[in-house]
């Protein structure tokens, strides 16, 4: 019995000291290949655009340690003003099975929802490992503000507009 107890510390001590920073006990069975994948379809999915400050402006300079902490820049459009999640948090507090779920619901714009739904469970569940390793950080982003409600943030407006100058044929 004794011998047991001690085979199950060692493996215990095993598994901490192989787990990378910033992964949780609970994501210790996503391996490094996942990680790495969930790294690369981040990458060229272009989450971090919209939920990486500095995402759009600065691309690949961004730090990783900041990456998808979300964004208080809101979208404005005729469905209200969405803002970028921290998904750092978001997938933090979600099992595996949930965030499969979330991924395949529609949302509003401009989250591209539809190029979620079309990827495999094995590419949502390489995201998820991905976020997940990152561990959390940041603060929550403001709530969806409903059309004609009062927005504190900056926003983009998402509106064509009519009265634009036509550009100068060259």
């Amino acid at each position: 019995m004794e011998s047991r107890i001690r085979w199950a510390a060692v493996a215990a001590l095993a598994l901490t000291l192989a787990t990378p920073a910033g992964v949780s006990a609970a994501d210790a069975g996503h391996d490094a290949a996942s990680i790495a994948r969930g790294r690369y379809l981040v990458t060229i999915s272009g989450c971090n655009d919209c939920h990486t400050p500095g995402g759009m402006e600065k691309g690949p300079a961004v730090p990783e340690a900041q990456w998808l902490t979300g964004l208080p820049v809101g979208f404005q459009g005729p469905w209200g003003t969405t803002y970028p999640s921290n998904l750092r948090l978001a997938l933090g507090s979600m099992t595996e099975a949930q965030w499969l779920q979330k991924a395949r619901q529609e949302r509003l714009p401009p989250m591209p929802w539809f190029n979620l739904r079309a990827m495999t469970d094995a590419d949502l569940k390489a995201i998820y490992a991905f976020v997940r390793s990152l561990g959390p950080a940041g603060v929550a982003t403001p709530a969806y503000v409903a059309p004609g409600g009062k927005v504190t943030t900056p926003y983009f407006v998402f509106v064509p507009r009519t009265d634009a100058q036509p550009v100068a044929s060259r």
